[in-house]
């Protein structure tokens, strides 16, 4: 049954909309993703800089990278290989370039629509956008519902799987005492809410991100003359010029979008949760920001793996190994013994923050459509059983369960982006208008928008001066 709704889903669907929908908004938005790619370094000198109780802009980046980065990057990226072949890297790179697109959007629909909660923090996500921008609350439900069971359950059964196998792998360590150990320190942590879980993020991501990087690094470095060779190989591949890899196009395409949106998510409705609770000036900034964590994660770390394996000359066409011990097989054949612990631990870090995220997902996902404390403490009881389950599970279990529900959702969320996508665009016309009147760091108001369902909480005391004086924004901005 998992097989055949994958197939249906992921052979027939989301190809079509993940790079069809991300063409069109790239195109129709004159590659926003491309136009505005400096400014996401420009926008972190106001990134670091936050109200007393909220959160940054770059928390929120480093907490969505935090999320993406994970078993996606490691074990992901092996399973592309060993089932697309090397040309399914190819194509997450096409996923993410347009992908990059589809995640400025949502990420800029979710800080428009945000709520205020009681206690002064943000709530937004795909639910909300729906309800208030399409006045559709079943669907909203819909996909909270999806939401819940993919990152909540789904994923991080992924995500428990693939440590437990590292582990085992690595030091021997029976795969049920690592979902034990994992199990009691997520539910001592999920108890801390999202502030605390944004602290050991932007400590440990840049952390973890650029220790990896850095392996990568050496293992190319020892390998240098074999690059341009591999980046053929994966060209090739990817149109079915190497038969010799494993399924031709066909297989190379579908590997590489499911395990391109596994990784970084973009269009699947998951980061705007967390774009949307960060205070910013101007929705349109945040989702630049957002924008580059697709890049970080694709173009940069799954590149990163990609070479490992490929340039280790571990991997064999029509091989049958864990994801995650590929790689680990791949950094050993390298540098040694010493690389297969290094990725074990690599990855705990990086499993570690994203259970983390997924738990904090399912539960922003449950608050839309309950704020009773009972289904709070069932989501709890019953993601701490999810992870123990899935590192016990084998690969193919795991990955069919998160496929399946990770579709539907990634549809659901699409046509909703589709939806609102005249919203979207009048919102970065809106910021692309103050740039080119040479406002360093465009201002919302909310007067202009005054036809949409917006909270006058989040956005009113950016609504109270109009905006059509520019050089008074830039004189505001700055004061601030």
């Amino acid at each position: 049954m998992l097989d055949l709704l994958n197939d249906l889903i992921w052979s027939k669907l989301l190809i079509v909309m993940l790079i069809g929908l991300g063409l069109y908004f790239s195109i129709a938005s004159r590659f926003v993703q491309f136009r505005y790619f400096g400014n996401m370094f420009r926008i972190f000198r106001e990134a670091f800089q936050r109200q007393p109780g909220q959160l940054s802009s770059f928390q929120a980046l480093m907490l969505s990278v935090a999320g993406r980065v994970g078993a996606g990057n490691i074990a992901g990226v092996s399973v592309a290989i060993m089932l697309g072949g090397p040309g399914a890297i190819f194509w997450m790179w096409v996923v993410a370039l347009v992908g990059m697109a589809t995640s400025y959007f949502e990420c800029s629909l979710a800080q428009l629509y945000k709520r205020r909660e009681a206690d002064g923090g943000y709530r937004g996500g795909p639910a909300f956008y729906i309800q208030h921008g399409l006045g559709q609350r079943w669907l909203g439900i819909l996909v909270s519902i999806l939401l819940l069971v993919t990152f909540g359950f789904g994923f991080n059964a992924v995500q428990s799987f693939t440590v437990a196998s590292s582990l085992h792998d690595t030091f021997g360590v029976p795969t049920l005492v690592s979902g034990i150990a994992l199990t009691v320190v997520i539910g001592l942590i999920i108890f801390g809410g999202i502030k605390r879980i944004a602290q050991f993020a932007d400590v440990l991501v840049p952390v973890m991100a650029f220790s990896y990087i850095g392996m990568a690094v050496l293992v190319i470095g020892m390998n240098i003359s074999e690059v341009p060779a591999t980046f053929a190989l994966i060209v090739k591949s990817a149109f079915g010029l190497e038969p010799a890899f494993a399924g031709g196009i066909g297989a190379a395409i579908i590997m590489g979008v499911k395990r391109g949106l596994f990784s970084n998510e973009a269009g699947l409705g998951s980061a705007p949760n967390v774009a949307a609770v960060a205070e910013v000036k101007h929705p349109v900034a945040q989702g630049i920001v957002q924008s580059l964590s697709v890049f970080i994660d694709t173009l940069i770390l799954c590149s990163c793996t990609a070479l490992i394996i490929l340039l280790s000359g571990v991997y064999q066409p029509g091989m049958e190994q864990a994801g995650v011990v590929l790689t680990q097989s791949a950094v050993a054949a390298v540098v040694g013994e010493w690389g297969r612990v290094f990725i074990s631990l690599a990855l705990l870090l990086f499993v570690f923050t994203t259970l983390i995220y997924n738990y904090y997902l399912g539960e922003n996902a449950l608050g839309f459509f309950s704020q009773k404390r009972g289904p709070v403490m069932i989501y709890r009881v019953l993601v701490v059983g999810l992870v123990l389950w899935g590192s016990v599970q084998d690969l193919g279990t795991v990955f069919a369960f998160a496929d399946v529900t990770m579709g539907l959702l990634a549809i659901a969320n699409l046509i909703a982006l589709a939806l609102l996508f005249k919203v979207g665009l009048r919102l970065m016309r809106d910021y692309d208008s103050q740039i080119k009147a040479g406002v360093d760091s465009p201002v919302f108001d909310a007067k202009q928008f005054a036809d949409l369902d917006l909270d006058p909480s989040v956005w009113g005391a950016q609504a109270s001066k109009p905006v059509a004086d520019q050089a008074e924004i830039g004189d505001r901005v700055h004061q601030r």
